[in-house]
């Protein structure tokens, strides 16, 4: 086969990176980045094992026994948890629905790929700060510096609009309002725009960081960037959280004891709304979320609200017997009286 002509495989990832999910689907960059991701490590995988260029492989030498082996190196030598390793499937199942579009004569190979089951899940225990660890991990920014007032700001407008990180560090200057009422406007999932209301604070922290980069509120230059000027990233991020975390922890012992990332932030605005009784709803909206199901989950997990819930509640009567055996009580019997 000649290696210079686009084969079956090549052609349909033209197809659906070029035409079929930014056009027809319309779908945004960060999605589709993350099916790019998904389908190079697939592809740099089926090489290795194949000993070949990347560049000669076709849609035969993706079976479903390959992308078996893929899913578990993924999650045995990658260390990729379940919860990411359904996605990357996820993806597959996409492209490979779309071949089998534009190549029916593929039917049987895609079907047993796309036949290869989503792996359960546990669901992970929701991280997030409270109240008074947030304060502690705020007072070990260095304000003096420029770095540190950036650090600051960061943080604390994450706090204030529990924002997506990558949907607030896309926010431009002109997003912003400053003034009276103090917002921003962020562009979330599916391309949603929602305005997030600031408080006073916030919108002081971030109008001095305006003022120390001398950016125009009318412009469409990035709000956060790292030291070399460069948009800052959700990598850089991790690293400014992981950093002052560390410093706190040492005046705040509790940090140490939480696996805290920043998606953490967005955890902590959640429950702090919920403890100031603002009702699922309204905290849907504020968070972005296209349902209030995604919002419920916040409310099963303050041991606060449990504990004064519990003190509202009466206490069963402790003076119900158990069910005692009969002796001429049938097993059905006894098991509808427990």
């Amino acid at each position: 086969m000649n290696a210079s002509l686009p084969n079956t495989l090549a052609s349909t990832l033209r197809a659906f990176f070029g035409d079929y999910l930014p056009t027809l689907r319309g779908l945004s960059p960060h999605t589709i980045r993350s099916y790019r991701d998904s389908l190079t490590l697939l592809l740099r995988f089926v090489a290795t094992q194949q000993r070949r260029d990347v560049a000669i492989l076709d849609v035969g030498d993706v079976t479903a026994e390959m992308v078996m082996a893929f899913l578990t190196h993924l999650e045995q030598a990658r260390r990729t948890s379940v919860t990411t390793r359904n996605c990357r499937l996820a993806a597959l199942h996409i492209f490979f629905r779309f071949l089998a579009t534009q190549h029916p004569d593929r039917l049987d190979q895609v079907q047993r790929i796309v036949g290869i089951p989503f792996k359960w899940a546990r669901p992970r225990p929701i991280e997030y700060l409270e109240y008074e660890e947030l304060d502690s991990v705020l007072a070990v920014v260095d304000r003096a510096t420029s770095t540190g007032r950036r650090d600051y700001a960061l943080l604390a407008t994450l706090f204030n609009t529990g924002a997506r990180v990558q949907e607030f560090l896309d926010a431009r200057a002109m997003d912003l309002q400053l003034s009276k009422p103090y917002q921003i406007r962020l562009l979330g999932k599916g391309r949603k725009t929602r305005t997030c209301p600031l408080w006073p604070q916030t919108a002081l922290l971030l109008r001095a960081l305006c003022a120390d980069r001398q950016l125009d509120l009318r412009s469409d230059a990035r709000i956060f960037v790292n030291h070399r000027g460069a948009p800052l990233t959700r990598f850089g991020v991790r690293f400014i959280l992981a950093k002052h975390l560390r410093t706190a922890a040492a005046a705040c012992p509790s940090l140490a004891r939480k696996k805290l990332h920043p998606h953490s932030l967005r955890h902590s605005t959640a429950v702090h709304l919920l403890k100031s009784e603002v009702d699922l709803p309204t905290i849907a909206h504020w968070l972005g979320h296209a349902s209030v199901n995604t919002t419920n989950r916040y409310a099963t997990i303050d041991l606060d609200m449990k504990r004064k819930a519990l003190a509202r509640a009466q206490p069963p009567s402790m003076l119900a017997r158990r069910p005692t055996w009969r002796r001429n009580a049938t097993i059905l019997e006894w098991l509808e009286a427990l």
